[in-house]
């Protein structure tokens, strides 16, 4: 950790000495030393559509102010999210991230696929599976090891996601750790530590591909059941989809009801051990958990740092002037972070006045289908985890979180805990 630290503190020196030509945001590894703050901040402050002419991503408009994020939300026609056109992340060249995906379209064929998946997360739907999700989530608390170290992100993040996911797509429960690798395999960089190249990702993916279709074509055969799989081989608007469009719902579906709620459920304990008179402010008030905590947490993790569009068209904005097929980047990290929309920014706040200011879950068209389920997961998890340790003492970081090497998922490869019984 001291390598972060150290980065960190070169960071803050040089956001504000170099050029604004010169600043790169894109960089994963200021994002993995949580060290990109002071560049967005001069951003915001200097340069809130700002162009990087070269980086290992191309080149690319950023996007840092909150209100500006949601002008470039509200205009899908003049900023597009269409898969050929790049699709919805800086990285040009992942497969899996040009594939065609009801959030990688534009209407009107977005939102006829976004429409068919929608009742999975239906209120009525989300009643039924509130206490199977608070059964496995109070399981799996009753399960953690006392007076000892043990890894979060592995033993309750991923554990809890992971099963939710397979009870989503009906999977094989047997075989749900692939949901998570999937997932994972979906959005790291070649030499993150997962895969070294496109063609090794390509690999997984086809093996996903594979297993998806076998479940695919054992629903089509099926009489219509609750689950994704069975709602999508099931409609008139997605049943003939190509093999592109299927495999690109899988993964968009596997990595968008992975990675909001398993780093936020990280990044929550993570927050309020570094706020420990917070902690002590929930536990005072429980009911804060579902009036402000939840959406404070997606706040401040903010689980997806950016997410991409491409210009249909010459515009000026905000007296920039961007040019048709300009590669333009929402970094909802910064606008979560806004002085000029959002009071007292940079501080965790449990019972902030307006707590779902924020962009997290997008804005517009492309608003996260699953964000209820997610703030239910979160929501019930720290319902159970008060009901145990009230104390801030009693369930302890002891050490410095490992971050993901991205600069697209904000998350976490561990963080070590201990609960003191």
């Amino acid at each position: 950790m001291q390598a972060n630290a150290e980065i960190q503190s070169v960071a803050a020196e040089r956001a504000y000495s170099v050029p604004l030509s010169e600043i790169d945001v894109s960089d994963p590894k200021l994002h993995q030393a949580d060290a990109i703050w002071p560049y967005f901040s001069r951003l915001r402050q200097e340069a809130p559509v700002h162009y990087t002419p070269d980086s290992d991503f191309g080149a690319f408009w950023s996007v840092t102010r909150y209100k500006d994020i949601m002008n470039i939300e509200m205009q899908p026609k003049t900023f597009s999210s269409e898969a050929a056109r790049g699709g919805i992340t800086i990285m040009d060249g992942n497969e899996v991230a040009t594939l065609p995906m009801f959030i990688a379209m534009d209407p009107p064929k977005h939102d006829a696929q976004r429409k068919v998946v929608s009742p999975i997360v239906a209120p009525h739907n989300l009643a039924k599976l509130e206490d199977l999700i608070r059964q496995r989530t109070a399981e799996r608390l009753d399960e953690l090891p006392l007076n000892e170290e043990f890894d979060w992100v592995q033993e309750v993040s991923i554990n809890l996601t992971t099963k939710m996911l397979a009870t989503l797509f009906d999977f094989p429960y047997e075989d749900r750790h692939l949901l998570t690798h999937w997932s994972d395999i979906a959005t790291t960089l070649p030499g993150a530590g997962l895969i070294d190249s496109e063609e090794e990702r390509m690999v997984e993916v086809q093996a996903c591909a594979e297993y998806m279709t076998r479940l695919w074509n054992e629903r089509v055969n099926s009489e219509p059941g609750p689950d994704v799989l069975s709602m999508l081989a099931h409609s008139d608007k997605t049943r003939n989809m190509s093999p592109e469009e299927f495999l690109g719902n899988m993964f968009l579906l596997i990595v968008g009801g992975n990675d909001t709620t398993r780093n936020s459920m990280s990044g929550g304990l993570l927050a309020l051990n570094q706020h420990p008179g917070e902690y002590e402010k929930l536990a005072a008030n429980p009911e804060l958990v579902q009036s402000s905590l939840v959406p404070e947490i997606i706040r401040w993790q903010t689980p997806l740092a950016h997410m991409r569009r491409t210009a249909n068209t010459d515009i000026e904005f905000a007296g920039e002037k961007i040019r048709k097929g300009d590669k333009v980047i929402m970094w909802y990290v910064s606008g979560n972070r806004d002085e000029r929309s959002i009071d007292r920014p940079n501080e965790f706040i449990v019972d902030r006045q307006r707590p779902r200011q924020h962009l997290s879950f997008g804005f517009g068209i492309h608003r996260c289908v699953g964000n209820r389920l997610a703030e239910l997961q979160l929501r019930i998890l720290w319902e159970e985890l008060l009901q145990r340790w009230p104390d801030p003492m009693q369930i302890e970081v002891t050490g410095q979180p490992q971050r993901i090497l991205s600069n697209f998922i904000k998350g976490y490869e561990s963080l070590p805990v201990r609960i003191n019984a």
